[in-house]
């Protein structure tokens, strides 16, 4: 692997501390010290601003504004959508001797920042010495609430050191905003009120007509005076200081967004404000830590290690405690309305879109800590069905073929490469479903919901799928699989593959709704007029895809494949990355180089329907050529690697997993945090480490502790149940915390978890 750690941020079991501040990462410190609870979202930007680089964003789920497209050929878009920031609720101004504060040109020292995991919360101080030689200690406080999502917090505390004086102190909102990529703001003129201690704010986006009200109460010594300009509203006071007695400013900010808009958002965003009145800020950060104590009690992964080896785990484990930290951040199941943006709410990059990275990577995170997200996360999909029929016809094709990236359901990618030769986001939408059902026994969901999408993704499936070539079997032709480094090839076997997968999944779907709900496999068959034939034609393709293999059980990944020219990826300059910003697309296209798993992805995704073999082989073959330009990349490899008892392989790429983000792997933290790795890292201790296979009849699990751990401890909920799973040295214990006694497979052996703790050793 070509890509080195850039090491920034200081190691610490429950907190990421950046000390001594370095403008050169600024940006890199922006994503990483984001804050969201799944509704609002916002960058660990300077509340100041300044001229430090930054990427100022603070960003409200589901809003965005579109943008026109020249008319192409048919199936490619015309309307592009992308999330925008929304109000600025951070915005303070700071002003001492005449002197504005401006870490990018002010004379300062002692700075400290922390993101604290166990509260969800973010500090910053750091000492300020003015050109008349004052000091001003500062320290900025922010948390969103976890529980009541519209609400954040923000609390500035300022104490003279050496003097006693005044110092002018602005807060205020502001929907003149900027998006960073397009240098424009998209909301129109705002609607503003103030009042003694309360700001107000409500506008209108340029196109999509969505509208956000913003408002904030302010407790601040002092009179303030109301300023009124545009989009913005703000109060300004004269704040007296004396030396070595530290005050406060709290603001408790409001932000909504919904469906209805004008007058009804205001009277509900004016209640809504009332509502935060009640509680202090001092409560809702009791009411934070509480929250984030029930989650570690449950989602916790605790690694140890001997002496020897504490300072390389102690980063293992902070990052591992920051990716799950991130996962409960960026979504939780508050809204059937919302998925998972490829960087949450962390960043612009990506514009917000939802990939099928969800599916297939994020989902298995939720499905054994919150099984409910898991179920909602599927729902946007089933509620973003009329979507993808449309998307289908587009593309001349039948059923229902789910957008490559998206906010609210419509294919956003102008890209026509990807939007229309990836076919993964409608199989890993089913696959998604099938394992869903599989792990939760959530049968309701099957037949409300999922075996409607499976049919309609089996659909156009059908309709996509060609007979022909050398093999004179069933395959899908100008396509590009999980490997973007390939497109219009033939045969991808990953595509080919999950094709066939989706296929019989949703024969045995609607087989079972004819069996247990016959009236419902009516309805259904009326509502989207399936025809008797289908489900049989359906049956041939599925039994006559080709998997381009040889007789050793190697996959070619597509037709022609294994005759490409060779790249030596660790021969390639770690300053090149990411290639992207380096090589020109046409380059990266003319070589066996890989840009993530594609045959191994398909491994992981159905593991227990490949032998050991098969999955060596091919491991051995694609691992040397893969680049991990993507971000689920490295944890697919890891879990895999441990699998085959390539232990220093496994531990390698989970380091790059959990710390991409943490130590800038790809060089581009900057953008935002790259949430699949953060999902995928989770899974790597998981299905890695612990050997949980869920694929197959019921739960398995195959531990096997890294040589440099002594302990490895998480928890499962599985069906109504917590497991407990501790790996030690000497063995691994098995405990019910919760439910039932639970029958599950170690090593391929039958055994029973109950409250009675048992411990297995060995392979």
């Amino acid at each position: 692997m070509a890509k080195a750690a850039d090491v920034y941020f200081r190691a610490d079991p429950w907190k990421i501390i950046e000390k001594d501040f370095d403008p050169a990462y600024s940006q890199v410190s922006e994503s990483v010290f984001s804050l969201a609870n799944e509704t609002i979202g916002v960058r660990g930007c300077f509340e100041e601003g300044g001229s430090v680089s930054s990427l100022r964003g603070a960003y409200i789920n589901g809003v965005y504004d579109t943008e026109p497209l020249p008319r192409s050929y048919r199936g490619i878009i015309d309307e592009t959508h992308f999330m925008i920031p929304a109000a600025d609720w951070l915005m303070t101004g700071i002003s001492l001797d005449g002197e504005k504060l401006d870490l990018g040109k002010a004379d300062f020292h002692s700075f400290r920042r922390e993101l604290d995991m166990l509260s969800g919360t973010l500090t910053r101080s750091f000492v300020w010495r003015t050109a008349s030689g004052r000091e001003l200690r500062l320290t900025f406080l922010r948390f969103v609430d976890m529980i009541h999502r519209e609400r954040a917090y923000q609390r500035v505390s300022m104490e003279a050191l050496n003097y006693s004086g005044e110092v002018v102190f602005t807060s205020g909102l502001s929907f003149d905003v900027l998006h960073m990529g397009n240098r424009k703001c998209y909301w129109q003129e705002a609607r503003t009120e103030a009042t003694e201690n309360r700001l107000m704010l409500q506008a209108r986006t340029l196109r999509s007509g969505q509208e956000v009200f913003a408002g904030a109460l302010l407790d601040m010594p002092g009179n303030a005076a109301i300023q009124r300009t545009g989009k913005t509203v703000s109060m300004c006071a004269t704040l007296p200081l004396r030396q070595g007695r530290e005050i406060h400013i709290d603001k408790r900010v409001v932000l909504l967004f919904d469906e209805t808009a004008g007058e009804t958002l205001w009277q509900s965003g004016l209640a809504a404000l009332s509502e935060s009145e009640k509680v202090s800020t001092e409560e809702a950060l009791q009411a934070q830590r509480e929250y984030w104590d029930a989650y570690w009690r449950i989602s916790d992964v605790k690694i140890g290690a001997s002496k020897e080896n504490a300072a390389a785990v102690a980063a293992e484990q902070q990052g591992i405690r920051f990716c799950s930290f991130q996962l409960a951040q960026i979504y939780n199941g508050g809204s059937m309305r919302h998925n998972i943006g490829a960087k949450g709410l962390t960043g612009e990059a990506y514009n917000g879109h939802a990939f099928w990275d969800t599916e297939a990577c994020c989902l298995p995170f939720y499905l054994f800590t919150n099984p409910q997200a898991a179920r909602d996360l599927l729902l946007f999909r089933y509620n973003t069905l009329p979507q993808a029929l449309a998307r289908a016809q587009m593309l001349d094709c039948r059923g229902a073929c789910y957008p490559i990236a998206t906010l609210n359901g419509n294919e956003a990618c102008s890209l026509w490469q990807h939007a229309s030769l990836q076919l993964q986001p409608s199989t890993a939408v089913a696959y998604g479903i099938w394992h869903y059902v599989h792990v939760t026994g959530d049968r309701a969901f099957l037949y409300d919901y999922g075996a409607e999408m499976l049919l309609q993704i089996a659909r156009f499936l059908a309709s996509r799928v060609e007979k022909g070539g050398r093999t004179g079997k069933y395959g899908f032709f100008g396509v590009m699989g999980p490997d973007e480094f390939h497109m219009m090839v033939n045969n991808n076997a990953y595509t080919n593959y999950m094709g066939k997968r989706t296929l019989m999944c949703a024969m045995a779907a609607l087989d079972a709704l004819r069996a247990e709900r016959p009236e419902a496999f009516a309805e259904l068959t009326q509502k989207t007029d399936l025809k008797e034939e289908e489900p049989a034609r359906w049956r041939e393709i599925a039994d006559g895809m080709y998997l381009p293999r040889d007789e050793n059980g190697l996959i070619e990944q597509h037709d022609g494949y294994f005759n490409l020219p060779h790249t030596d990826i660790n021969a390639i300059p770690v300053e090149q990355f990411p290639l992207y910003d380096h090589w020109s697309y046409d380059r990266i296209y003319r070589s066996d180089m890989i840009k993530q798993p594609d045959v191994l992805m398909m491994l992981y995704l159905y593991n227990t329907s490949f032998s050991e073999a098969e999955k060596r082989i091919n491991y051995e073959f694609y691992e040397p050529r893969t680049i991990h330009e993507s971000s689920l990349s490295p944890a697919i490899h890891s879990i895999l690697a441990a699998e085959l008892g390539k232990m220093e392989e496994a531990v390698r790429f989970f380091g790059f997993a959990t710390r991409l983000d943490l130590d800038n792997y790809n060089r581009n933290t900057r953008e935002g945090l790259h949430v699949t790795s953060i999902a995928m890292a989770w899974a790597n201790i998981v299905y890695g480490f612990a050997g949980l296979r869920s694929d197959g009849d019921g739960l398995g699990f195959a531990p096997r502790l890294p040589e440099r751990w002594n302990l490895l401890c998480f928890s499962v909920l599985y069906q109504g149940r917590v497991i407990r799973i501790t790996m030690e040295k000497d063995g691994t214990r098995f405990r019910l915390v919760r439910g039932e006694p639970l029958d599950i497979r170690v090593y391929g052996k039958p055994r029973t978890v109950s409250k009675e703790e048992i411990i297995i050793s060995g392979l």
